[in-house]
């Protein structure tokens, strides 16, 4: 599979996933998201990350963006992508309280020793699986499916109560990340 981002419009709008090498549950604990959702607010207030949804799940992220300050969207997912690896690596190898440390860097450790681009750990695949979406309908259905995860993986029982997604923003009410566009579908 390519390796290659493949964001042909640089003003897009973009559905993507990605996930943590080999789906390993690592947003299980609070610590971890908070990296991600620190990470994702300073793309928003310092890079131009405009963010119509979001949801963090157990081991991969949703998400639905545009670059508005001239910054190509690979390049913003890219600085997204490397600097929560970094940090989200860094966080398990002092934490303490973290059961599961040595399983999980050995296993970062091997992704990057099959990888010709990473030196120690490895922690997100290689793929981002864009989409740019083109249509109202084609939005509302990225969001709907992107809200709908939780429910699906029998997290919640309504979108609105998953806590690490844009949900409770569509709902009326403010969500953990500030500053959501939300979008407005007649259709």
């Amino acid at each position: 599979m390519s390796r290659n981002y493949k964001f042909h419009n640089p003003e897009g709008l973009y559905f993507v996933s990605f996930a943590v090498i080999e789906w390993l549950d690592v947003f299980t604990e609070t610590i971890y998201n908070n990296i991600l959702l620190d990470s994702l607010s300073y793309c928003q207030t310092h890079k131009g990350m405009e963010i119509i949804a979001w949801c963090i799940m157990t081991n991969h992220i949703h998400l639905i963006f545009r670059s508005i300050k001239g910054e190509k969207p690979e390049q913003l997912l890219g600085d997204f992508k490397r600097f929560t690896s970094k940090a989200v690596v860094k966080t398990i190898q002092i934490n303490p309280t973290e059961s599961r440390k040595e399983f999980l860097l050995e296993h970062f450790k091997n992704a990057a020793e099959k990888s010709s681009n990473v030196k120690y750990y490895q922690f997100w695949r290689h793929d981002n699986k864009p989409i740019e979406l083109w249509s109202n309908k084609v939005i509302w259905q990225k969001i709907e499916y992107i809200h709908n995860n939780p429910v699906k993986a029998g997290m919640v029982s309504r979108p609105e109560d998953y806590k690490y997604s844009s949900a409770i923003d569509y709902a009326g009410e403010e969500g953990l990340l500030k500053d959501i566009l939300v979008f407005k579908y007649y259709g």
